[in-house]
């Protein structure tokens, strides 16, 4: 699939239900294909819904595409990132990240333990595992409590996988 360039950012605030649907598509076609982020769906939009969501769009001719999303508590804990499968590899995941931590002071989440494909991300951008939680979700799996590392600041952090910085 050929992939456009042209990618935009937008912030939807706590109470707007944008892009919600498109959103929960994205989700349950990574479940179906990599057996995560396995929410029901009235957990999922309520959570949304509540939460300020940092999207990347890619604008069409008719219409829109959800590349990803992050959606985040006013703390900057995520509940939820998405990158479609097809617009990964090109620092998307890394692109929402850095908007979340550049609108909180900390950015923390959960991962499943055996999550490697994540954990490996979230590792590679500084985050470390401060516990780890079992049967932490309603499947019984179990879970890492990670955090954007303190040993230096999150702009420091956020440079090293920021393009172009």
């Amino acid at each position: 699939m050929a992939v456009s360039v042209t990618i935009d950012t937008r912030t939807i605030g706590a109470g707007d239900d944008a892009l919600v649907e498109s959103a929960w598509e994205l989700k349950e076609r990574i479940r179906r294909a990599e057996g995560v982020l396995k929410q029901r769906r009235d957990f999922f939009t309520d959570a949304y819904r509540r939460a300020r969501v940092y999207a990347l769009v890619e604008p069409g001719y008719d219409d829109e595409q959800l590349v990803g999303f992050a959606a985040t508590r006013r703390d900057g804990y995520i509940l939820f990132l998405a990158v479609d499968p097809n617009y990964r590899d090109r620092g998307f995941g890394s692109q929402l990240v850095a908007a979340v931590a550049d609108d909180h002071s900390s950015v923390t989440c959960h991962a499943r333990t055996t999550n490697e494909p994540a954990l490996d991300f979230y590792r590679s951008l500084g985050f470390e595992i401060e516990r780890r939680i079992d049967d932490y979700y309603e499947d019984h799996g179990d879970a890492y409590y990670l955090r954007l590392g303190e040993n230096e600041s999150l702009t420091t952090k956020l440079s090293r996988f920021m393009p172009g910085t």
